[in-house]
């Protein structure tokens, strides 16, 4: 793998992913956060795949068999700094709903690329200017994303996705030569039943020391669905029966559009540059005599706040082993 080049380290946030599929010209799709993969409000269906973040370790494989079957759109990761563009697009070129378009950006990427290895697949796609442009429009200084040249100290994190391709769910993963089958998904069933295990498997040894691991779903446009749903049942209405049902989904409609706002606002603020401000700040607040003493008091009350959080993980931890507590 290449370094990082001209890519930009980005966050794993929901508001990011689904930002960048509109600047990618995606429509029809949009990213929710998962808490449990049995929150079905997040989870609504279709589920077009899953989002996997987690601390990278040496050695990691995965379960399942590879396979190189061609309906299967796989490119590799080629350089740092692009994993989670290069999950998002590894998941986005196996969706197959013609109500989600992927726009004329993706739509020439796949179309030329879609003959080619998996290696060289992932060359086009950080060759790409115009992918690297929106990737970047999010960059942060956050080390969410895997950097293998880093110290052995350093945290590495890294994104695969859970896909459902046919008869089977896959894995991929841009660290790897070829995706991994992991499930089988029997005809009607829900691929997420079928691919939980797997992720909560890997949930639980990563919760093990400290919770260092993220999901999100690829779900469609919720704000479009329940638009449609809205239509119909305002078709359907002809009693005048079905009035709270349209004001729940007419609120539901206007909690979407806060929701993008709130998306808007945060990224603009991860693209803003604070440095300048801060950096005069400091230098009025050294001239005005004050800057020591805001040091000095954020420390104590740093010290304040890391005892009152240890006094409070004893007094958890005495509980626990009280007899009476067993």
């Amino acid at each position: 793998m290449t370094d990082a080049g001209n890519w930009c380290l980005i966050e794993s946030d929901p508001g990011v992913f689904t930002e960048m599929l509109r600047g990618f010209g995606v429509d029809g799709l949009q990213v929710e956060e998962l808490y449990s993969l049995d929150d079905d409000k997040a989870l609504m269906k279709p589920v077009y795949g899953l989002i996997f973040l987690f601390k990278w370790r040496q050695g990691d494989d995965g379960n399942g068999t590879q396979s190189s079957k061609p309906n299967i759109f796989f490119a590799q990761q080629v350089i740092q700094n692009a994993c989670a563009t290069q999950a998002l697009i590894n998941m986005l070129m196996n969706v197959e709903d013609p109500g989600v378009k992927l726009g004329p950006l993706l739509s020439q990427y796949k179309e030329f690329a879609i003959d080619m290895d998996p290696s060289t697949r992932g060359l086009c796609l950080s060759n790409s200017e115009e992918i690297r442009t929106v990737h970047n429009s999010f960059s942060r200084q956050t080390l969410f994303e895997l950097d293998i040249k880093g110290g052995e100290a350093e945290d590495n994190y890294h994104f695969v996705t859970y896909v459902p391709i046919g008869d089977k769910v896959y894995e991929l993963d841009g660290l790897r030569d070829l995706p991994l089958e992991v499930a089988d998904r029997p005809e009607g069933s829900d691929w997420v039943e079928a691919v939980k295990p797997i992720i909560q498997q890997r949930m639980q040894k990563f919760s093990e020391g400290e919770i260092t691991f993220n999901l999100m779903a690829l779900v469609p446009n919720r704000k479009q669905q329940y638009q449609e749903m809205l239509e119909n049942l305002k078709q359907a209405n002809e009693n005048n029966e079905l009035g709270e049902q349209i004001g729940d989904l007419e609120n539901a409609i206007k909690d979407e559009e806060s929701k993008m706002e709130m998306y808007k606002k945060e990224n603009s603020r991860r693209r803003h540059n604070y440095t300048p401000f801060v950096m005069e700040l400091m230098k009025i607040l050294a001239r005005e005599g004050k800057l020591v003493g805001l040091v000095n008091d954020a420390f104590t009350r740093a010290e304040a706040r890391n005892k009152r959080g240890k006094l409070n993980t004893e007094k958890t931890m005495l509980q626990l082993k009280d007899p009476q507590n067993e």
